[in-house]
């Protein structure tokens, strides 16, 4: 049976899918994985999060198999779990163009979130939501859940409820080939720099140590990639896991060395609903007891990250 699928598409998106149909059909790595000298590791990454944030990020309700009010609710009116998620990132969700499907890390997770809840994988429909969208279509119940490379924060745990973290990740930024910068700084300052709406590489851009000349920004990091292609912008930041896939994807960019501000990625919903919270936690949990997790991990990310799925699992501090 296959997850049902509502189908929007950006005209940028649709101008790289396009010209890089190809590389997606193919499978496997045509770019470069980041550089394993400048990951930090998890312990150092895990002290810095503590030090840029103000509130437990790990934090979230204790697992649980029960179906709460918010579950029962869904399933008394016989209608779908629908799941945000994004349909421009290779390898973590990306739409295929030779089946039409949506496909990737995320969307397998989205997949037996929705599954195990419902019971039933026809009663359940991802639904693309832009970047900059997440938080909006979480609070007006557009969707129930947004399981799309979404960064635990202080400020967004102050909108929507997350999960436990399933994913450690770092900003990093890409550059064309052609660019002669050396690493992160290099790249940014007196630069164009390209970033997401509504992301963590928005605010790292424009946070105190701002040094970029210019911040343009877009609905989907994938749009990034296109004025990249333009020669419109010099640079975009998004996080290594986003990274590592558009590298693969296009190989006349590259991942410069080095990161910055080491983060999670959570699975986000509504903060009146802790019971959806409990089950996603208790999926979660499973999930990753199995093997499934890592399982996905090595055939969607393993060729263009920096190790074995382990490394990418968050364990609380």
């Amino acid at each position: 049976m296959r997850t049902r699928t509502v189908r929007t598409r950006s005209a940028a998106a649709l101008t790289v899918l396009a010209a890089c149909a190809a590389v997606l059909g193919g499978g496997g790595p045509s770019g470069a994985a980041p550089t394993a000298a400048t990951a930090a590791p998890q312990a150092v990454q895990q002290d810095q999060q503590a030090q840029d944030n103000t509130c437990d990020i790990y934090k979230s309700v204790p697992p649980s198999n029960d179906d709460g009010p918010a579950v029962k609710a869904v399933k008394a009116k016989q209608r779908s779990l629908v799941i945000g998620v994004d349909q421009n990132s290779y390898r973590w969700g990306s739409r295929n163009p030779n089946t039409g499907q949506i496909e990737g890390f995320d969307i397998d997770l989205a997949r037996a979130i929705g599954t195990a809840i419902m019971g039933d994988p026809e009663k359940v429909v991802l639904k693309p939501v832009a970047t900059a969208d997440r938080i909006d279509a979480v609070q007006k119940r557009r969707v129930d859940l947004i399981v799309r490379t979404m960064t635990v924060s202080c400020k967004r745990m102050e909108d929507v409820a997350f999960s436990k973290p399933y994913f450690n990740i770092t900003q990093r930024v890409l550059v064309p080939k052609a660019s002669p910068a050396k690493n992160l700084d290099e790249a940014i300052a007196g630069r164009t720099v390209c970033v997401a709406k509504g992301s963590t590489a928005f605010d790292v851009v424009n946070g105190p140590k701002k040094t970029a000349k210019q911040v343009v920004t877009e609905e989907n990091q994938l749009d990034c990639l296109v004025l990249m292609q333009l020669g419109k912008v010099d640079a975009t930041m998004t996080d290594d896991g986003l990274a590592a896939g558009q590298a693969a994807q296009d190989q006349t960019v590259r991942i410069v060395d080095g990161d910055t501000q080491p983060e999670v990625i959570g699975v986000a919903m509504l903060k009146s609903s802790p019971d959806l919270t409990a089950r996603v936690n208790q999926v979660l949990a499973d999930y990753h007891a199995s093997g499934e997790w890592g399982r996905s991990y090595d055939r969607w990310l393993k060729p263009y990250m920096l190790g074995d799925a382990e490394r990418y699992w968050p364990v609380p501090h």
